[in-house]
């Protein structure tokens, strides 16, 4: 990881910890098979082990660490599997929240999607990954508010734990960063335009844009990806 971050002491610490963890695994500071310690980590930003420990857990229930009694913790491979499951879920649910969003937006919502798209263009221009990475989830969380539906909302933050990390990787190469802007303005277009139909089928495209990405990164990246169990819905990866 990078130098650590610095808590806010008089926040819950938990909550910050799991983000600090879940953002360097996602970003592969963190790598696939790292093993992690809690005294370390407790020791790096000055915290006993107790909440460590919680945050370990946390994000071992989110797939992301593999937590061994007596052996250690774990960083888990990529799950092809759980990475398809989670765009399965993400599909269903983000497409029915597009649609509301598009019968639903007012115009500051309007403003602060178009804002969104108007930095990661900014952003892919620097040639800032991490950056354009925030702001994708900015982005989708934006036309989740619109609709104000928390548990939809909590629903895909969870199943982004297994994209996530296939999305950062993916960035720039197996997913050109113009290609992802071009489908994040055809979604803003049609909420725009108030077209539920064309806002969900754009929104379908920009998210089985995982399934062109998925193939190419699991062959570049063999020692990242567990390529077992593919479920049904997703049989051509399997060979």
């Amino acid at each position: 990881m990078n130098g650590p971050v610095a808590l806010k002491l008089a926040d819950p610490i938990v909550p910050q910890i799991i983000q600090i963890l879940r953002q360097a695994i996602i970003e592969m500071r963190l790598k696939p098979g790292e093993a992690l310690s809690e005294k370390e980590v407790a020791l790096r930003y000055g915290v006993s082990r107790q909440p460590v420990r919680e945050a370990f857990i946390k994000l071992a229930e989110a797939g992301l660490l593999q937590v061994l009694p007596s052996r250690g913790t774990y960083v888990v491979k990529i799950s092809v599997r759980e990475v398809l499951n989670a765009r399965f879920v993400r599909e269903a649910i983000e497409c029915a929240l597009v649609r509301s969003a598009a019968e639903l937006i007012d115009p500051a919502g309007v403003a602060r999607i178009e804002q969104l798209v108007a930095e990661q263009k900014l952003a892919a221009e620097a040639g800032d990954s991490s950056r354009f990475y925030a702001l994708d989830e900015a982005f989708h969380r934006a036309i989740a508010d619109c609709v104000e539906c928390d548990p939809a909302l909590r629903v895909v933050e969870s199943a982004r734990a297994q994209t996530d990390r296939v999305r950062y990787l993916s960035l720039p190469d197996a997913s050109p960063l113009a290609l992802l802007i071009a489908q994040h303005e055809a979604i803003l277009d049609a909420i725009k335009a108030r077209d539920p139909e064309r806002a969900e089928a754009a929104m379908r495209t920009h998210l089985r844009e995982i399934l062109s990405a998925l193939p190419r990164l699991a062959e570049r990246f063999p020692d990242v990806f567990d390529r077992s169990d593919v479920p049904p819905h997703a049989r051509p990866m399997a060979g």
